[in-house]
């Protein structure tokens, strides 16, 4: 147990990778607060927010819905030296206000700030203009895109630090009931949310006889567009995304255009579920696992076609792959407690 106090703000919503971070974060340390900055519940790809509030978040400037700026203020301020937080952790925070920050600066000296995102935290569409200001305020700003080391010291942050995608231990695990490949009754799968290039790959790959099975959200209209194409229409979280991931043989990864994406948290996930991923080549995905031994990569529909025929033709590598996979993930401290504790060490530094 680490020592420290921390209070957590993130999108608190159960299922949500904030929501992972903060539960496996009140494991490590010795107190740990939050603050949700999400409306609870929320349900990211169903639920949508009103009309005012998607106009203002558009033109840059959020509504604050949970209050957090108020609260933010007054957990802190109400604390005695005793129990005093040691770190605010803040995790893509985009209608917090510079003047709150400000305000925290000024009430304790010793208080460290750190920003945390897995999003891609330059791109205008996952920005603010409050959190362009806020930027100048935190001690780090962690990121697990290298890309934006640079590119976030560019627009104010003061300091920045990489850490790596993870997997949650207690969630993302093999599952006995799909241990055998005759267990696993889905060939191929893809969860994710709907993009162009995704629909376009997937089509092609369903009209060359290759039935594909998808979850997310904006895939609605594409339903019954073919046979093959098996559209489930709506996002899965926690187990239910655990246990589609481990009835798959394959597990499709692509990645996000939109985010200049080299990697993702679902690259780890599957992987640490001990099960086989076959997802776009990055370099990033080729420095986490060895290609063709602990997961496999395409760069071109044509090479995802033939390596899908290959493994449903060749189903004991697809086993096989899954255990190394998990194997290196464990090895390599691709869990999330290992890059939860990475963080605190650097800010305790």
């Amino acid at each position: 147990m680490i020592n420290i106090s921390v209070l957590f703000i993130g999108d608190l919503n159960p299922g949500t990778r904030s929501f992972m971070r903060y539960e496996t974060l009140k494991t490590l340390v010795n107190s740990c607060d939050f603050i949700s900055n999400t409306v609870i519940p929320f349900n990211q790809g169903i639920d949508k927010s009103n009309l005012y509030s998607r106009f203002m978040h558009k033109i840059g400037f959020p509504t604050d819905a949970t209050s957090l700026n108020k609260h933010l203020l007054e957990k802190v301020i109400n604390k005695d030296l005793e129990t005093a937080y040691d770190i605010i952790w803040i995790e893509k925070t985009i209608a917090l206000r510079p003047r709150t920050l400000r305000l925290l600066r000024k009430f304790s000296h010793s208080l460290k700030i750190i920003s945390v995102s897995e999003d891609d935290m330059y791109a205008s569409h996952n920005r603010s203009k409050y959190y362009d200001k806020c930027l100048n305020f935190y001690d780090i700003v962690f990121t697990t895109k290298k890309y934006n080391l640079t590119e976030l010291i560019s627009i104010g942050a003061k300091q920045t630090a990489f850490f790596l995608d993870s997997f949650e231990e207690k969630l993302h695990k093999p599952m006995k009931d799909f241990s055998g490949i005759s267990q696993k009754n889905i060939d191929v799968s893809f969860i994710g949310t709907y993009e162009d290039d995704r629909f376009n790959q997937l089509f092609w790959l369903a009209k060359k006889g290759i039935r594909v099975c998808v979850f997310g959200s904006g895939w609605e209209k594409y339903k019954n567009i073919h046979e093959n194409l098996i559209i489930h229409g709506s996002p899965i979280y926690s187990k239910e995304y655990v246990k589609i991931i481990n009835q798959s043989k394959i597990n499709l990864g692509f990645l996000r255009k939109i985010n200049r994406d080299v990697v993702t948290s679902r690259s780890i996930e599957i992987p640490a579920c001990s099960s086989f991923l076959l997802a776009e080549r990055t370099e990033a995905h080729k420095n986490l696992f060895i290609e063709g031994v602990e997961a496999d990569f395409f760069s071109s529909k044509e090479e995802l076609y033939e390596k899908i025929k290959f493994y449903l033709s060749n189903k004991s590598k697809i086993i096989q792959i899954g255990k190394n996979a998990r194997k290196r993930c464990i090895k390599s401290g691709y869990s999330m407690k290992k890059q939860l504790i990475s963080i605190i060490d650097k800010v305790r530094e």
